[in-house]
């Protein structure tokens, strides 16, 4: 058997999801998507793990999305579309999942390697890369953009959606798309590690909430969105964490988190 194109480490409570297949631009194979899937769900319900990062083998390329080759393929042979043999076609599970995703770009995106992005809550990027949403070039769809109104000008994502052309990252950075851009694949790695280790010192339930409240708002809009975010830090105002925080400012210390 071949060896997962997906590999998961977790350290002091971050998990890094790598794709590892440069050889193919890490485009995502069915083994890819399927082994993301169980990436996500893992993560979501590791109490260990507070914060995860998503970033691919050094080739030049984050991700090239659909693997066209493999989706020929399957067409040809099977004849149904590669992604029916996906269980989650479209990274809902990535998109639900509780726990902080970082995006360390270390390339260019394009198609569904922007999709996964979208469902990250924070992205690095590489200067001098380019990125993009490139299904109208092939024949595809892009149900999935949806959410990038709320991340990009609505007349700059329909420019992407509707050439398919691939925009310097500098400049979607300028919209706001990116929290940061880095020189080296090194340098993205080492900021979204750095944002990780940040998030992953603050109180469980609190970054919990905190995420859910603004993709609540996201999803419900203002008005709802205010109100669902009420619900979700019920248990963060009820916490023993929420006394320990304001007596260790009292005191001078590192609060100490239970999560609890």
């Amino acid at each position: 058997m071949s060896e997962s194109p997906i590999i998961v480490s977790v350290e002091d409570g971050i998990a890094t999801v790598t794709i590892d297949r440069p050889h193919r631009k890490n485009a995502l194979s069915i083994a890819a998507a399927n082994g993301l899937a169980d990436a996500w769900d893992e993560i979501a319900v590791d109490d260990s793990i507070r914060v995860a990062i998503i970033t691919s083998a050094d080739c030049g390329v984050f991700s090239a999305g659909l693997d066209l080759k493999e989706a020929t393929e399957v067409a040809r042979d099977e004849g149904v579309d590669i992604l029916s043999k996906m269980r989650d076609p479209f990274h809902e599970r990535m998109h639900a999942c509780p726990k902080p995703i970082i995006a360390a770009m270390t390339g260019s995106l394009m198609a569904g390697g922007m999709m996964m992005t979208l469902m990250a809550d924070l992205r690095v990027g590489l200067k001098g890369t380019k990125a993009g949403i490139t299904e109208v070039k092939i024949g595809r769809g892009t149900p999935w953009a949806a959410p990038a109104l709320s991340m990009l000008p609505q007349p700059i994502l329909m420019e992407i959606v509707l050439t398919g052309d691939l925009m310097p990252i500098e400049r979607l950075h300028e919209y706001g798309f990116t929290n940061y851009l880095e020189d080296t694949p090194d340098a993205v790695r080492a900021r979204a590690l750095d944002l990780a280790i940040r998030i992953a010192s603050g109180a469980p339930l609190s970054v919990t909430a905190a995420k859910a409240s603004v993709r609540a708002t996201m999803d419900l809009g203002v008005a709802a969105g205010l109100k669902e975010g009420q619900r979700l830090h019920e248990v963060v105002y009820a916490s023993q964490d929420a006394i320990e925080g304001p007596k260790a400012f009292a005191q001078k210390r590192a609060p100490v988190w239970t999560g609890t």
